[in-house]
């Protein structure tokens, strides 16, 4: 039997919202990147974009478990000589929480060009309004992704 390659016509992209509000940080990234990379179709290919447009809402109310938020760091490096740069994730989450979830969901993708070409389908909001109403997007809901209490 001869390994299935969807051809682009077949390959369709549909819009999901994703509210991030009580929602786990790790386990919010994994299930996103999993629809940006099209593992939930039956025509997936792991040499091919066949995934969907995501868009996250409310990304400042994303929590972390445990003590990451004040234990994890996030790196900045221009490339000049002692110009490392950290941040905890806890003033990345009250300065700029949208690169918070980006950085997230980018490690869990293919690094690359592919990786690349699904991460620019990922839409990230501080807010409840997203300008991508035109589009129509479902709801996505991830039942076995637990929501802090």
């Amino acid at each position: 039997m001869r390994t299935y390659s969807p051809k682009p016509s077949e390959i369709t992209h549909a819009w999901h919202v994703v509210d991030a509000e009580g929602l786990v940080l790790g386990r919010l990234s994994t299930e996103v990147a999993r629809v940006l990379r099209g593992k939930h179709k039956p025509i997936f290919a792991p040499h091919m974009d066949t995934g969907d447009f995501v868009i996250v809402i409310n990304a400042e109310k994303v929590v972390m478990s445990s003590n990451k938020a004040d234990n994890k760091f996030a790196y900045h490096h221009s490339g000049y000589p002692g110009s490392i740069r950290q941040t905890s994730y806890a003033q990345l989450l009250a300065t700029k929480p949208e690169e918070l979830v980006r950085r997230a969901i980018r490690g869990m993708l293919p690094k690359g060009t592919l990786g690349t070409q699904q991460l620019a389908k990922l839409k990230i909001y501080a807010g409840p309004n997203h300008p991508h109403a035109a589009q129509m997007p479902t709801p996505l809901e991830f039942p076995s992704t637990r929501r802090a209490s």
